[in-house]
């Protein structure tokens, strides 16, 4: 335990949450995937495929820590893994927000065309997404990482002058 404490840079015990959730969202993942794969299947195949699944994705998610954990300016390698919890639960939330948001705006697929109707969904989805971002990260205490994510995004999308 002592050596993965060290290896994520953990000083204290309650930072360990982080890891567990992450693994913990990764392996339920794991799980919705293999069942969506190979449905109406054994039990035990569904739960072979989540561990196949299961290891590809962690070596996935490791190479992609290396990468990230230079590009990205954070203190401690366990903040990797909140701010991947971050971005999992906002892109959850977006959706669920913004559907409620675009019935009551009465945009359906039988009132609009369906290719509108994506583009607004998309819109829309993406505005809520920045919200929630800043306001999820703030809650995991990444505020000041996420602030700077999103002025960094605004300005590629075009709305640098807005925020200088």
């Amino acid at each position: 335990m002592e050596t993965f404490k060290k290896n994520w840079d953990i000083q204290q015990n309650w930072q360990l949450i982080f890891p567990l959730l992450g693994l913990v969202g990764l392996l339920y993942s794991s799980f919705k995937l293999a069942n969506a794969l190979i449905k109406d299947m054994h039990i035990l195949i569904v739960l072979a495929l989540t561990a196949i699944l299961f290891i590809v994705l962690l070596k996935f998610t490791l190479f992609l820590f290396k990468k990230l954990e230079k590009k990205w300016d954070v203190n401690y390698k366990w903040e990797l893994i909140r701010i991947f919890i971050v971005f999992a639960i906002t892109g959850t939330s977006s959706l669920f927000v913004g559907k409620p948001i675009i019935k009551l705006l009465g945009i359906t697929k039988e009132n609009l065309n369906i290719v509108v109707y994506w583009v607004l969904y998309i819109i829309i989805g993406l505005i809520f997404y920045q919200i929630l971002l800043l306001c999820i990260g703030w809650l995991f205490g990444q505020f000041k990482f996420f602030w700077e994510f999103e002025k960094k995004m605004l300005r590629r999308m075009g709305f640098k002058r807005f925020l200088d």
